[in-house]
Parts: structure tokens; C-alpha cells; sequence
């Protein structure tokens, strides 16, 4: 495998952490506008928070997670870490796959569906069985997805669980 130069490496990093900068602060974004959107009885507004997160769920959050998961796996593989040598970098790969999970896809259904939803029943049917459902799976995704993008972001710093041993 190629080495990377340490100039080389450095770039490599930063766009690693603007990537999943990115990511971090999307998320953000979505948790605030799930919590607009479920605090208000606006039907403007509830339906303008679901177009703009299903917008940022294509976008940012889509560009986001490719950019974050392909220079991690670069610097993994052009440096002396590895993908598997380190527990703290394959709990980063776990996470890493339940972000892939949660971000593209699951931002992308759960914000279509309140989209449809909404425009299907109004703000009168967000208090249906399928609207809240749907909600309750968006807020916990956006939950689950901070936590974990956080997760990794502890894991760079701290790297616990050293080398794994040899079997």
C-alpha cells in the first residue's frame, strides 16, 4: 500500500474533519428543525422544516457522510493505522455504518414521509398514528446519529482499546 507524506497526510486530515464537521452540524441543524416542526401548530412552517431537512438530507448529509467515510478510509489504509489493527478504528467503522444507515438513508425516508403526510392530511393529521410514528422514528434517528457522530469524534481523540491481538 502507498504511504502517504506528511504533508500529504495533513490534507488528508483536514478534509476528514471538515467532512465530518459537516455531518456534526447537519445533524444539528435537523435537530432543530424536528423540534420546530413538532412544537408548531403552523402548517407553513411544520411543512417548511420537512422540505428544508429532505433538502439537507440529499445534499449536505449525503455529500457529508461519502466525503467523512472515503477519506477515513483512505487515512486508514495510507497510513499506519490500518482498518483493522486498532478497536478504536473498527468501533469507528461500526459507527460509521450506522451513520450510513441513519444519515442518507433513513434522513432521506423519514422526511419524505412527513412530507407526504402532511401534505396528504395537513397539519390536522399530525396528531395520526402514522405522522407521529414517523416523527417518533426521525427524532430518534437524529438522536441516535448525533450520539454517534460524537462517539467517533471521542474515539480520534482518546483512541481507547489500543491494538487488537493477534489470533
Amino acid at each position: 500500500m502507498p504511504t502517504l507524506s506528511m504533508k500529504s497526510k495533513k490534507w488528508l486530515l483536514s478534509l476528514h474533519i471538515l467532512f465530518s464537521a459537516i455531518l456534526l452540524g447537519t445533524s444539528v441543524v435537523f435537530l432543530i428543525l424536528s423540534i420546530t416542526a413538532a412544537a408548531s401548530n403552523d402548517a407553513g412552517l411544520v411543512l417548511a422544516s420537512y422540505r428544508s431537512m429532505h433538502v439537507l438530507s440529499d445534499t449536505s448529509i449525503r455529500a457529508s457522510t461519502i466525503g467523512t467515510t472515503v477519506t477515513g478510509i483512505l487515512l486508514s489504509v495510507w497510513t499506519h493505522w490500518g482498518l483493522f489493527k486498532y478497536r478504536w478504528i473498527i468501533s469507528k467503522e461500526v459507527l460509521t455504518l450506522l451513520v450510513i444507515l441513519i444519515g442518507p438513508f433513513g434522513m432521506h425516508i423519514w422526511t419524505l414521509r412527513g412530507i407526504t403526510l402532511l401534505q396528504d392530511t395537513g397539519i390536522g393529521g399530525a396528531t395520526q398514528g402514522a405522522y407521529v410514528s414517523n416523527s417518533l422514528m426521525f427524532f430518534t434517528g437524529i438522536g441516535i446519529q448525533i450520539v454517534a457522530l460524537v462517539a467517533m469524534y471521542l474515539l480520534s481523540v482518546f483512541k481507547p482499546g489500543g491494538k487488537r491481538g493477534r489470533s
